[in-house]
């Protein structure tokens, strides 16, 4: 120490002759106007900095739960209230929805937490059976506050679902489990067909992968052989209700296949949303009905990404994850591509909306135009130029949010209502 302290008062006596110091470069930021408050952007899981910033934040691991149940409840006003009860004091945030059919709930919070509510549930004998899923969230909470409330349908359909059989598990699809499904698909895999095809055996059975999900979750990952579903918001979904030849969609893929001996191949992100549908195909004659048990996510944790391409769309604060997230390691033997989820062999997957490359991220974003708010994938140049918009149409709208980077995103649309927006400004 004395001998530093020594050298400092020495350069101290005899200075390095004086040169001029350039200036640093001006630093580059994303143009944000100041009428748009920090409060109104979120982070995703997928940033670096982020991650940083939380293990310093965030001590508690936290993660998301997910899980549904169809059971009958008999006064489910009441079981809300016994909920909020048990959640009190616990940092649980997320959505969680009850009605005389059962439950259905995604939410984030500390790992103790969260757990300790599911863990709670299962001492309920209607719900000993309740197939638990956990992801991690690295930014902490995926979701902003708690809903948990009575609510008429669990998933949004077109005339709700109140009125559908969802509790008698015979008009549900048959659930396969995990390795059940590995082996159809990989049955599946021998044949040579086309995507939009059923393939068929010896015998004159068929077999058709229906993805029951929106298009925009298809375009990040799907199964290899499921056809884009040509469908952008489940409450629509309309696949195989045509009623006559002439009312038919030439993009449903269950139009004028044989109800008896085509097995049907059902899947979405956890399963709720095939088992919702599937009671509707029963009613319109469709016998032979499957669903991944589970959902995507559980195959993901129990079969790694096999016949599986791209990442999973996922609806909360983290948008997309890669396999890896539900069964790390899962990947170590194979290329890096695939363990990160980038395992493309679909031409149509990850490809930007506004010029058709490929995406380099596989994560989508908000349109800036407030008024059109469209998910969609877009690449770095068509990002910049339209300056975060899905399409020249929404550049000139007149309430634009600002650019963001590709790791942030905006919180729920009808936040910014009430701020006077306006065209971003261009990049200083």
């Amino acid at each position: 120490m004395a001998m530093a302290a020594a050298v400092h008062r020495f350069l101290g006596v005899f200075p390095a002759p004086s040169t001029p110091t350039p200036p640093p470069p001006p630093r580059q930021l994303s143009p944000r106007p100041h009428h748009i408050p920090p409060s109104l952007v979120r982070c995703c899981s997928s940033s670096p900095v982020c991650a940083a910033t939380v293990a310093v934040a965030q001590p508690q691991e936290f993660v998301v739960v997910t899980f549904y149940k169809f059971v009958s409840i008999d006064d489910p006003r009441a079981e809300v209230s016994r909920h909020l009860h048990f959640l009190q004091g616990r940092d649980i945030h997320g959505r969680i929805y009850m009605n005389e059919q059962g439950i259905n709930a995604q939410y984030s919070g500390p790992h103790k937490d969260a757990v300790a509510y599911a863990d709670w549930l299962r001492k309920d004998h209607r719900f000993r059976d309740l197939l638990v899923q956990t992801s991690p969230s690295l930014c902490g909470h995926a979701f902003p506050r708690l809903k948990l409330r009575y609510k008429p349908s669990l998933v949004q359909l077109e005339g709700g679902c109140s009125h559908l059989p969802l509790v008698d598990p015979s008009m549900r699809a048959t659930p396969l489990t995990p390795s059940e499904w590995r082996e159809r698909l990989e049955a599946r895999k021998c044949l040579d067909v086309s995507s939009s095809e059923a393939a068929g055996d010896s015998s004159g059975r068929r077999l058709l992968l229906l993805d029951v999900r929106n298009d925009y979750e298809w375009d990040i990952g799907h199964f290899q052989g499921a056809q884009r579903p040509n469908v952008d918001c489940f409450r629509s979904t309309s696949f195989g209700l045509s009623e006559s030849e002439q009312e038919m969609d030439s993009s449903d893929p269950l139009n004028g296949i044989d109800k008896e001996n085509t097995d049907i191949l059902m899947y979405c992100t956890g399963g709720i949303r095939c088992d919702v549908y599937s009671t509707i195909l029963r009613k319109k004659g469709f016998r032979n009905l499957y669903t991944l048990k589970g959902g995507v996510s559980n195959y993901l944790k129990e079969e790694g990404s096999a016949g599986w391409v791209g990442n999973l769309f996922v609806f909360d604060g983290r948008l997309s994850l890669p396999p890896a997230t539900y069964k790390p390691g899962a990947g170590d033997d194979d290329d890096e591509e695939e363990e990160e989820g980038r395992n493309r062999s679909s031409s149509e997957l990850g490809r930007c909306y506004a010029c058709g490359s490929e995406v380099v991220e596989l994560r989508h974003r908000n349109c800036a135009n407030i008024d059109c708010n469209r998910l969609y994938l877009c690449c770095g140049r068509c990002v910049e130029e339209l300056r975060g918009c899905c399409g020249e149409g929404c550049t000139a709208a007149p309430r634009l949010r600002p650019l963001l980077p590709s790791h942030q995103r905006y919180h729920k649309w009808h936040l910014y209502r009430h701020l006077d927006l306006g065209a971003p400004s261009s990049p200083s």
